[in-house]
Formats: structure tokens, sequence, C-alpha cells
């Protein structure tokens, strides 16, 4: 998979549509989950796409900048088409590589995972912050990665 990541203003209105059409199909129909998807931190964030050979999104995460040496990985996704064949792993690992780049003075990344993505996360030094809460009518933990 290639992956590159780019500002709002930078994203094409192909990848936009691409972007927002894979989070909807997720987090809004899949997950069964009615709320404001498409929200402010999009014009901030650093947008991580994962593409495969034919240019398609395959993978997507959100990379946003915090105060304190911070950053904050969301909208973490697989196309469906992708899931069990290791892109899940492979966009985290270029979320956190990525995050090192634009911003090298980070020393802590945070994440609100959901919770059955628990075991996934701490695989990767992740460790939970917070007791489990509902965001959304899902089951989430606040995590945390020490770099």
């Amino acid at each position: 998979m290639n992956y590159e990541v780019s500002a709002f203003d930078d994203l094409t209105p192909r990848q936009l549509y691409a972007i927002y059409h894979l989070r909807v199909a997720i987090f809004v129909v899949e997950q069964a989950c009615a709320y404001q998807e498409v929200d402010a931190t999009d014009l901030t964030a650093q947008h991580l796409l994962g593409t495969d050979v034919t240019g398609q999104l395959m993978a997507y995460a959100r990379l946003i900048p915090e105060a304190n040496q911070m950053a904050r990985i969301g909208r973490v996704i697989v196309n469906p088409a992708m899931r069990g064949q290791g892109a899940g792993r492979e966009l985290v690992q270029s979320a956190i590589a990525r995050i090192q780049q634009l911003w090298p003075a980070t020393t802590t990344i945070n994440l609100q995972a959901q919770v059955y993505l628990d075991a996934f996360y701490r695989s990767f030094g992740f460790v939970a912050v917070s007791p489990a809460y509902l965001e959304d009518g899902i089951p989430h933990r606040d995590m945390v990665l020490k770099l």
C-alpha cells in the first residue's frame, strides 16, 4: 500500500470524497452510529491516506497536533476489502512514523480506541489511561503511547 499525508487544503476533491465516503460507510452506516462525522478537526489535521495500486483508498487516519508535545491519531479505518490482511497494523505503524516526521518534538500520542481494539493498540505500546466509556453509543477507552 502507498501512504501519503496531506493537509486539508492540499487534498483533491476526489481524495476528500473518498475519505468522507469511507468514513461514513464505516463509522455511520456499518457501526449504525448517527453522529456528525465530518467536523472542524478535518481542517487542522494531517490526513494519512493508504491507497492500493489503482489509487483506491484502502486505509485512513487523521493525525492531529496537540499542545505540550502531543499528537492524536483519530478516525482510524481500513476498507472492508483489506481487513484481515495486516492493513490495520500497517496503517497504525505508518501513522506513528508520520507523526514523528511531521512533529519531531512529539513525546506522546493519544487515541480514543474502541474497546474491542484494546489488544491491537497495546501491541504497539499504547496503554489505557481511562476506564471504558460510551462515545456515540460505542465503548471506547483513552490510550497513550509514550515515544
